[in-house]
């Protein structure tokens, strides 16, 4: 099986591939390099996190519309007040990149995701409106975007690193030696936080939205 920082690279640039895919491909080549901390964030993005303080910023208080549900209307705004848009206006997403590349794959430019608020601070909030209506968060698909770009944008910067350190090309195995020169390049840390702050400079494809049969039917194995 091949391994390779190069072919890694191609994969986070091509509009035509899923993260879901390229992941899996990321770790095997973290492992083979022994690149333990690099490794454990992608399982970490890749299954989900867990542990809110073990979760980095770019996944943590993203900022939505806050909306009620009416039993005439549906989903509404709720009314509230900038502050409470400011202190209840915003979400963690803790989910693997997996379910997060499906919302954004089956979700159009200008869409949203609708996510209920946690049960304490609804409860908080209904008080403070006085309405006992659920209270939900509508998150734009470019949230979701933004954040599998961030993820999508370390792999690349991670890849490139690699190559420039000598390790372009085909691979199916890497030597002791080899492991050794990009030993310090296991900082995933450093490249997701390149990655937000480059994001809109870096060479990575939008999340393409599914077409209608592949929504019906699924993707082609």
């Amino acid at each position: 099986m091949s391994a390779s920082a190069s072919h890694l690279d191609e994969r986070t640039r091509d509009s035509g591939g899923l993260l879901e895919d390229i992941m899996p491909s990321a770790i095997t080549l973290a492992m083979m390099l022994r690149h333990k901390k690099m490794a454990a964030w992608l399982r970490s993005e890749f299954d989900g996190y867990q542990d809110r303080d073990a979760t980095p910023p770019y996944r943590l208080d993203l900022p939505g519309h806050i909306v009620a549900k009416s039993p005439q209307y549906g989903w509404i705004p709720a009314p509230v007040s900038d502050h409470q848009k400011l202190e209840f206006g915003h979400i963690d997403l803790m989910e693997g990149t997996k379910s997060l590349e499906k919302t954004c794959v089956n979700s159009k430019k200008g869409d949203g995701n609708r996510l209920l608020l946690d049960v304490d601070d609804m409860a908080v909030l209904q008080k403070q409106i006085n309405l006992s209506a659920e209270l939900a968060i509508n998150l734009s698909r470019d949230v979701y975007l933004r954040l599998l770009k961030t993820v999508r944008g370390a792999v690349y910067l991670w890849t490139q690193a690699l190559m420039e350190k000598g390790l372009a090309g085909e691979h199916n195995h890497y030597s002791p030696e080899e492991r050794a020169q990009v030993a310090e390049l296991d900082d995933p840390e450093h490249f997701w936080r390149r990655a937000m702050d480059e994001l809109d400079s870096l060479p990575i494809p939008d999340v393409r939205s599914a077409g209608f049969f592949e929504k019906m039917f699924g993707r082609a194995s």
